[in-house]
């Protein structure tokens, strides 16, 4: 294990969360790194539709690769959200991140959910993360499920079946957006790993969730649509001649020193 993949382990304390800030591209990346982020994620929604792609299909390989090679500049700890791993062949998944982590990824997000809205067999899911724990022993794989997004039956049982699973194959962390509220604290006493939740506006803030036990909180692609959102807004105010400022977005030779600063 390397320095890196031990100082990235360390920032997931059951109690004081990481807060995950998930980008999209190298725009993002560097705002958020020259914000004093110790660490960001990517969001595979942000990276599909940034490249006119749906998310969730396996249609990001190549522009996920690329993006964490023009992220690897960057001063800060780099986990990406890999889907599905892009494939069903656990050695082909292992490949796969094993590239990421030749370019200085230190964590996997690795999902169970499929394009047609079932769950993957867990001791599918389960032998990849055996397989990418393998290959790249020190890199911290954060296992998702996706019972609640997915209105699987029983989630809540169907979540404790997967974090047995896959804990024993070797995952570092559990993912459970969309868990609801009450669940979390059971979830923290009894998955066995470091336990990763979905920031959700109007819900429990930073302290609360510490309270349950929470260890990494993630944004997701709630940035990359609050991004979108603003920019709507922005022009439809210009359209509407209502435009009177609002927030203030980054100037243009704040963008420009971001791009130079952080360059690939």
């Amino acid at each position: 294990m390397t320095d890196r993949h031990a100082a990235f382990r360390a920032l997931h304390r059951p109690g004081r969360p990481l807060l995950l800030p998930n980008a999209w591209d190298h725009a993002s990346a560097a705002a958020l790194a020259a914000r004093g982020h110790a660490a960001i994620g990517t969001t595979s929604l942000g990276v599909a539709a940034a490249a006119g792609r749906p998310d969730g299909v396996g249609a990001t390989r190549a522009e996920t690769l690329d993006l964490a090679r023009r992220l690897r500049h960057l001063p800060v700890l780099l986990t990406v959200d890999v889907e599905d791993g892009f494939d069903q062949e656990p050695a082909a998944v292992a490949r796969y991140v094993g590239e990421l982590a030749a370019l200085g990824v230190v964590g996997v997000n690795l999902e169970d959910g499929r394009p047609d809205g079932t769950l993957s067999p867990a001791p599918l899911v389960a032998a990849k993360i055996a397989a990418v724990r393998a290959a790249v022993p020190g890199l911290f794989v954060n296992a998702r499920t996706d019972a609640w997004w997915l209105d699987v039956p029983a989630p809540l049982a169907e979540a404790r079946r997967r974090a047995a699973a896959y804990r024993a194959a070797g995952a570092d962390g559990f993912f459970v957006p969309g868990a609801p509220d009450d669940t979390i604290g059971t979830l923290v006493a009894e998955a066995g790993l470091p336990l990763n939740v979905l920031h959700r506006p109007g819900g429990p803030d930073l302290d609360h969730l510490g309270r349950l036990g929470v260890a990494r909180v993630s944004t997701g692609s709630l940035l990359f649509r609050a991004a979108l959102g603003a920019a709507l807004s922005r022009v439809d105010a210009v359209a509407a001649g209502a435009d009177t400022g609002g927030s203030t977005p980054p100037g243009y030779a704040e963008v420009q020193e971001l791009s130079r600063r952080f360059a690939t």
